[in-house]
């Protein structure tokens, strides 16, 4: 009986392995199968193709890459992991489902080093230390109160899912601080852009080479990954953010990974 002609065979010489649902790279063209469907698997030699910018009446528009999204900005937001153009509502990787978005890591090297110098500068009073913690979960729980009389956000989220915090501004501003209050379950990177929005500051995070607007924790200066949420910081077991504390944003150097000195934003009593 005559062989059925179904599915392809994986181009890989190595492989050559009939798939019945071969997958076809989008830059290539070749046909391959599921173990080697990734650019990387079979070595692709295509350069990726970004969406080309549209021209409508004399005006230059960047369509977002993301599936089904019509949305098109006047300027270029580019993902810096996967080198695609989204618009505003797709800009971060989790909300364009980046192919390049990694698996939720433990903290950096650098992190770690400097929540261990913390602990072993207070080796020799670690029940004052446990006392202070104590104090700042007090102080904030008052300072919380306080909050939810001033802070500016956004109205339509539930009360049970808003974090307040009294957010220092960058030195240049002209405001040493505003309180604010943000949803629960956002990422650090979308409470930047909204405590920029609010505050009015200059937000190049979307430029490669430009300084980037980094949200800081107030007693370490460490620059918060972008990518974690406020749930994961609140329940942190070592430096955890206070619903009612304060954070600290500033202009940071894409290699530097913090604040040398917290004391020039926040008083320490």
């Amino acid at each position: 009986m005559a062989e059925i002609d179904i599915g392809k065979h994986c181009q890989i010489d190595s492989c050559s392995q009939n798939d019945f649902l071969p997958f076809v790279c989008e830059l290539c063209s070749g046909v391959f199968c599921l173990d080697h469907r990734s650019r990387e698997a079979h070595s692709c030699s295509a350069e990726p193709v970004k969406r080309v910018s549209q021209t409508v009446g004399g005006s230059t528009s960047y369509p977002c890459s993301f599936q089904d999204c019509k949305g098109k900005e006047l300027l270029p937001v580019i993902c810096p992991q996967c080198e695609k153009h989204f618009c505003l509502a797709h800009r971060h990787q989790d909300d364009h489902k980046c192919e390049k978005l990694e698996v939720q890591k433990p903290r950096m090297a650098a992190t770690k080093e400097l929540v261990q110098k913390i602990i072993e500068s207070k080796d020799t009073c670690k029940s004052k230390g446990r006392r202070g913690a104590k104090s700042s979960a007090t102080a904030a729980k008052v300072a919380l109160m306080k909050l939810k009389l001033h802070a500016a956000g956004d109205m339509g989220q539930p009360q049970t899912e808003r974090t307040y915090f009294q957010v220092y501004l960058p030195k240049e501003s002209k405001d040493s601080s505003q309180p604010m209050f943000f949803c629960s379950k956002w990422s650090v990177g979308k409470v930047v852009d909204y405590a920029a929005s609010l505050a009015s500051l200059k937000n190049n995070n979307n430029v490669l080479t430009a300084q980037k607007l980094r949200l800081c924790h107030p007693q370490t200066g460490e620059a918060l990954q972008m990518d974690d949420t406020l749930l994961s910081l609140l329940a942190h077991q070592v430096t955890p953010l206070y619903n009612g504390g304060n954070v600290i944003l500033e202009y940071l150097d894409n290699e530097c990974t913090g604040l040398d000195n917290v004391s020039d934003y926040i008083s320490q009593t």
